[in-house]
């Protein structure tokens, strides 16, 4: 048996191995009558999920892949029942470790590529890089804490990344996952809709976490040191119902049918569904002003930075929908940026977020058409410091 791990951004790849996550000794952090509640009231299509555990039975070789926020990729926050818990396991290492405990006769690469404070916006413009590429067997997507239910980009995006998944040329199985503050605040509702939809796996741990407090199962600060990110205790949780769900679906895979491939209409109007991220080294730049290559920061280093206003950077592109990418920090050096689309002023961009929980990666859309078509855009910097991690471009296909 062999693994691999891999993070991954649309920066960088690091690989490291992938160490062991154990807690045999301990019993389930989650009452049997709460595993019912992670499961939501709609139909749920596990073939392609048993198809792929029955290949991990076989010995075949996997790609298990997951695409998030901070909390998949690994932050674990204080809680206040974390002592049973040393090693702080997020639940990403946990259900990785699950996979390798359960088919030791398997051979797994694993990617992680949860980005801290990012959302499904800038996921579907991601997802083709980060995991499409590594032609992943299974993918899960978590992004029910950092997408806001209330904006009508999250439905719309959501629904094209999780499209966009189900349609890549290694046609994985697709498990959602719905996380949610301990204040109950979530995003599930709309991401529930699409999967109820495509009939896909899903799990909810916040309808989990909001049963526990309620019956004083785990106190809020149990679950949970900030109320965003699970502690110890709160991953364990996470991962208790991950494995609990795909071991239900492995009693009975055998007995499942392979899937059909994916061919189901849209929920939305599937916005996003051709899209990626341009840096210096695939934007068409044609002055660069006042801007020099290169970000400060553990992701996105191929943007673009000024240090201070002055004339902006011009570019050429040929799409139908926009977006930038760029850094918003703490130290309250960055200012505002102006986007011209084609001459005409689209948006003004503040990156200034003094006060904040940190540097935080920032996607918003710009300009959007019904068609194709190549626009020249320009971000002019009119106060501070500014980080251009990139152009997020759409195009519909032809």
């Amino acid at each position: 048996m062999k693994s691999l791990l891999l993070f991954a951004s649309a920066a960088a790849l690091l690989f490291h191995c992938l160490g062991r996550a154990r807690a045999d000794a301990l019993p389930s952090p989650v009452p049997e009558d709460l595993y019912e509640v992670s499961v939501p009231g709609y139909d749920m299509d596990d073939r392609a999920l048993a198809s792929v555990l029955r290949r991990a039975e076989n010995g075949e070789d996997l790609t298990i892949a997951l695409i998030g926020g901070s909390i998949t990729m690994g932050t674990v926050s204080v809680g206040a029942s974390d002592d049973p818990y040393p090693d702080r396991s997020p639940y990403a290492r946990l259900f990785f470790s699950w996979w390798q405990e359960t088919f030791p006769k398997a051979s797994f690469t694993f990617v992680n590529a949860g980005i801290g404070g990012t959302d499904s916006y800038l996921g579907v413009h991601r997802v083709a890089a980060d995991v499409l590429r590594r032609n992943p067997d299974l993918v899960l997507v978590e992004f029910s804490v950092n997408d806001d239910g209330r904006n009508a980009v999250t439905r719309y995006a959501y629904d094209s990344l999780v499209r966009t998944i189900l349609k890549a040329p290694s046609s994985p199985a697709v498990l959602l996952l719905f996380m949610g503050q301990t204040n109950g605040a979530t995003a599930q509702a709309v991401h529930q809709t699409i999967g109820k939809a495509y009939r896909l796996p899903s799990v909810s741990a916040s309808d989990v976490f909001q049963a526990m407090i309620r019956e004083k199962v785990h106190t809020a600060a149990e679950l949970s040191g900030d109320q965003v990110h699970p502690s110890a205790l709160g991953h364990q949780v996470v991962a208790s119902l991950l494995t609990r769900y795909l071991s239900g679906v492995l009693a009975r895979a055998s007995s499942l049918e392979e899937p059909a491939p994916f061919d189901l209409p849209p929920v939305t109007e599937d916005r996003y569904p051709a899209c990626h991220i341009e840096d210096y080294t695939s934007a068409t730049v044609l002055s660069r002003g006042c801007f020099n290559e290169g970000t400060s920061g553990e992701f996105y280093k191929k943007g673009w930075t000024a240090l201070k206003a002055g004339e902006g950077i011009t570019f050429e592109t040929d799409c139908a929908r926009l977006g930038i990418l760029y850094l918003k920090t703490v130290d309250g050096k960055s200012g505002r940026a102006r986007i011209l689309v084609d001459g005409q002023e689209a948006a003004v961009l503040d990156a200034d977020f003094t006060g904040g929980w940190g540097n935080a990666i920032t996607a918003q859309e710009v300009f959007a058409q019904k068609e194709n078509g190549k626009h020249l855009v320009t971000v002019e910097p009119l106060d501070g410091k500014f980080t251009l991690l990139g152009l997020m471009v759409t195009r519909i296909p032809e």
